[in-house]
């Protein structure tokens, strides 16, 4: 009788301790940490000796430490909307065809699609209060300036403060222009054409050859001229059209001001979590550091030894210390899961016009932002849990940003849904120790729209083979970017082709730098045949959609333009100050 009783006191403990470890890994808070153009190279955890990254150091010591986390694009837009539906962006119309890959006007037409189910709007759903703080860059409005069809609260998140579209060098006075060299290269073309045309017109209408309505020509002069009236407007006025700060759906800076910016998203940050203390909620704080334009507050500025850059990652770090402070305070620790990335790899060729460096340091690996080299795909990934997910691991495997989507979906024990892929996979078993292989056998990295490699990790072997089909051309040539165009394109002239594909080997080779031959491995040719089919069956599962960064949809339509007082007026309010 002892004996039954000691059994049932065991079991009754047994299923007391389950309860208890199912208790724990259901419905926790979640909060996403994303920064912007982060090099991987730049903290502390992932190698970095000279920049201070203290709190975010402590995420990979109290968490683990993913070596192989992929984004699913190397640029902002496409990244993001993959991060936020699991999906690689070609399946939402989220990757361009033409040479511009991100939004970057407030009035264009495209975003991310209503169709699209995002983990917000599942999480919020389960009863999770759901908040976007920092950088969207997903679109805003689709037919008027108020219909908010891609706006954070249409995607599920039930406040928003922050930018709608992103943190450029045009949005702070002094800091030059993203658009004025490629502006000029555009136009140079077509204003030598019409001046021709006009000088030739007038020629042949002098020496009688041909009349030329004199009706025709001023309608002809009229369109050219309106034309560059609207085009010298849009730039002259960019900062004030384009960089502004909302709160929901009301502007309240505009233009933006980076007087103690990163201070303003942690408060807000804190504030959100500090109401939310007793129910479950999700918070995405989407940083602007350490996108160009650089800003780093008084308190920092100066203090690193990496210059502005270095000021802007160490001020960002102190953000996370405070979130980190925040938790602990509340006793929300051991209740919240903490996730940091970056959306993609540091941008090598971002330098000031004082020559400072103002781009990230992508460690040993090749290339950077804008390019599927590991440089621009490869990206922090720290996940912390105390006592549910391992404290201090490193895991080796691929895994991609578009695993947070399942991984996070089912512990708010939400429903994924059926009626579309998700790419993404549940990261929890790994993160647990209770599984040792990414589900991840094959990764597509696309440039833009163009499928421009393949990462294949067999599933009895611990190689990870990479295939490119075509490569940016580096300019200069032997540089580790594309200098001479601020950043590397996907198509005609800006690539090169392979035919064979190149062959890594990145476990042996993570700085690809050897291409392997067939002399150099005797399965080339088996392992480019399963890589072709593993396309020809992802190729199978996409569908058409609409695309979303078409030139008719990335173009400024003055219609969709979100102004707080009037254009006239430059769109000019400051609610943030108490000014307006």
């Amino acid at each position: 009788r002892k004996k039954m009783g000691f059994l049932l006191l065991l079991i009754i403990c047994q299923c007391a301790v389950n309860s208890v470890k199912t208790h724990s890994v259901s419905k926790p808070n979640i909060i996403l940490l994303m920064a912007d153009d982060l090099g991987i190279g730049d903290l502390g955890c992932y190698g970095n000796r000279t920049l201070r990254t203290p709190n975010i150091n402590r995420l990979a010591e109290e968490g683990v430490t993913l070596t192989q986390h992929i984004a699913a694009s190397p640029l902002c837009t496409p990244s993001r909307a993959a991060f936020l539906t699991g999906r690689y962006p070609i399946r939402s119309g989220m990757a361009a065809f033409s040479r511009v890959g991100v939004f970057l006007f407030s009035a264009s037409s495209g975003g991310l699609p209503s169709e699209e189910i995002t983990f917000s709007k599942l999480l919020k759903q389960k009863g999770y209060a759901t908040a976007l703080i920092g950088k969207w860059h997903l679109g805003m409005n689709c037919e008027s300036s108020n219909d908010f069809c891609h706006h954070p609260l249409s995607h599920g998140f039930d406040y928003f403060y922050g930018l709608p579209v992103t943190n450029l060098r045009d949005c702070k006075p002094g800091q030059g222009s993203v658009f004025i060299k490629g502006v000029w290269k555009g136009l140079v073309i077509p204003i030598q054409v019409t001046g021709i045309a006009l000088v030739s017109l007038a020629i042949v209408q002098y020496i009688g050859l041909l009349k030329v309505p004199f009706q025709a020509l001023s309608y002809f002069l009229l369109i050219i001229t309106i034309s560059l009236v609207v085009l010298i407007f849009f730039f002259y006025n960019f900062r004030h059209l384009n960089c502004f700060l909302m709160r929901d759906h009301q502007i309240i800076q505009q233009p933006l001001s980076y007087e103690n910016l990163t201070q303003r998203l942690t408060k807000e940050a804190k504030q959100f979590i500090e109401r939310n203390t007793d129910r479950p909620f999700l918070l995405v704080l989407s940083y602007l550091h350490v996108h160009t334009a650089l800003y780093a507050s008084e308190k920092f500025k100066g203090k690193s030894k990496h210059g502005l850059y270095g000021d802007a990652v160490e001020e960002m770090d102190w953000s996370v210390g405070q979130i980190l402070d925040v938790l602990e305070k509340h006793n929300l620790s051991d209740k919240t899961l903490v996730y940091f990335t970056s959306d993609q790899g540091a941008h090598v060729e971002e330098i000031s016009s004082a020559g400072e460096i103002h781009g990230g340091y992508n460690g040993i690996y090749k290339g950077g932002k804008s390019t599927n080299w590991e440089g621009g795909i490869r990206v922090p990934g720290l996940l912390r849990w105390p006592g549910v997910v391992q404290a201090g691991a490193h895991i080796d495997e691929p895994t991609s940003n578009m695993d947070i989507f399942p991984t996070i979906v089912k512990l708010a024990d939400a429903q994924s849904p059926s009626d579309r892929i998700i790419d993404g996979h549940d990261l929890l078993p790994l993160l647990q120790g209770k599984a040792t292989r990414s589900k991840h056998e094959f990764l597509f990295h696309y440039c833009n729209a163009y499928l421009n490699a393949v990462r294949w990790h067999p599933g009895n072997s611990e190689s990870v083979w990479k295939v490119f089909f075509f490569t940016p051309n580096f300019s200069p040539e032997d540089s580790n970017g594309c200098y001479d165009s601020h950043v590397c394109f996907c198509h005609g002239g800006f690539i090169t082709r392979h035919d064979p594909p190149l062959l890594f080997d990145l476990s042996r080779d993570p700085e690809e730098k050897v291409p392997l031959t067939p002399e150099t491995e005797s399965r080339f040719y088996e392992i480019l045949r399963v890589v072709h089919q593993a396309v020809d069956n992802h190729t199978r599962s996409l569908h058409a959609v609409p695309n979303q960064l078409s030139w008719n949809k990335l173009l400024w339509k003055p219609w969709l333009q979100l102004c707080c007082s009037s254009l006239f007026q430059s769109c000019y309010c400051d609610y943030e100050s108490g000014g307006s």
